[in-house]
């Protein structure tokens, strides 16, 4: 099909999207309108849940398998949006509506390139579209759980929005229960070992601690005190302050080594309460990122976490839109990025798909 003409149809499924409810774990009515998509163009699909995912025309066992992956899922809207979140409408060139930056147009652009892949012969790699749900959520029946149905991935594009630049690299995350503890007592009374008062050093260690391990590509692991909390009556001096902890994790480091060097280390008890959300990256010298480099698009190591953490493949964070706009209020993007995003992911797959 003519490539204005699928990104035509690929704005009008985004706005489609836009105007559905679709929290993580309610995607069951995007999932449907998806799943019209490849029916309109006759392309074998299937569903798992709220996935839906479809392989290209001439699939060959004996390739290796590339994954397109983004989420339909969205957060919800948060209570500065002036506008209408569920009504798509487009204003000075932007689009407006939740999930359309993150990650609606990634998702439609992916949708169209595939379907763009779809009935070409003699690729050096079979295609595999995953639109997949509960991403927003770290949820169990997303992506994640497709990667037992689905054969071998070899590597993957993950659309967020990168401004269509090569995100090659991103940060993992451990997110640690803290307790600070101290003696309770009444507060009319003597006491040494306040647990409020013991939490100023254990605040500071935590604003100074540096994990000695810096990525060339993702920086500095960084470590963050994002929650506190302790007492429930005026005059009573609790006996524990309750912290949680947010850890970005570089490449240099995997997440089972951060939560033994901070149980190691740290002054006050720590638990770490997933280690499943690695830091993930793609070679440099991989052609797929050769592809888009030689089309003159740069390369960064991004410090938020998407599906790339669900796999366990080499994989690119690539996308329309930009990523300081995903979950904020009146959210938008631009018609003009996702016609140059369908544009670049078709070119940059020529390049990688026809070696």
């Amino acid at each position: 099909m003519d490539q204005q003409i699928l990104t035509e149809k690929a704005i009008a499924l985004l706005q489609e999207l836009i105007s559905i409810q679709s929290f993580s774990s309610e995607e069951d009515k995007t999932a449907d309108a998806i799943e019209a998509w490849f029916k309109k163009f006759e392309i074998p699909f299937k569903r798992e849940k709220n996935n839906v995912y479809a392989f290209n025309k001439y699939y060959d066992e004996s390739k290796p398998l590339l994954l397109l992956n983004s989420h339909h899922d969205t957060v919800k809207p948060n209570s500065a949006y002036t506008k209408d979140p569920f009504h798509p409408h487009i204003e000075d060139g932007k689009l407006f509506g939740l999930g359309s930056n993150d990650a609606g147009g990634c998702l439609v652009s992916l949708i169209a390139t595939f379907t763009h892949f779809y009935d070409q012969e003699n690729l050096s790699h079979n295609i595999v579209l995953v639109a997949s749900a509960e991403e927003e959520s770290s949820g169990p029946n997303g992506l994640n759980s497709m990667l037992l149905i689905l054969p071998k991935i070899d590597v993957a594009i993950v659309g967020e929005p990168t401004l269509m630049n090569l995100a090659i690299a991103e940060k993992g995350l451990v997110v640690f229960e803290g307790k600070v503890s101290g003696t309770p007592s009444h507060a009319a009374h003597p006491n040494d070992n306040n647990a409020i008062y013991n939490t100023i050093e254990v605040l500071q260690w935590f604003k100074d601690y540096k994990f000695p391990k810096v990525s060339e590509v993702l920086g500095e692991v960084k470590l963050t005190v994002t929650q506190i909390s302790a007492g429930n009556q005026h005059n009573v001096v609790p006996g524990h302050v309750d912290l949680v902890i947010d850890v970005r994790v570089n490449d240099c480091y995997s997440n089972k080594e951060i939560a033994d060097i901070l149980t190691a280390e740290a002054p006050c008890e720590v638990k770490p309460r997933s280690l499943r959300l690695n830091s993930s990256s793609i070679n440099k010298e991989h052609p797929l990122v050769k592809s888009g480099l030689a089309l003159g698009r740069s390369s960064y190591g991004s410090p938020t976490l998407s599906d790339q953490a669900a796999l366990y493949c080499q994989s690119l964070k690539l996308g329309p839109g930009d990523s300081t706009r995903s979950h904020s209020a009146d959210e938008f993007i631009y018609v003009a990025e996702i016609e140059e995003g369908i544009d670049l992911y078709i070119k940059i797959l020529q390049g990688f798909l026809k070696q």
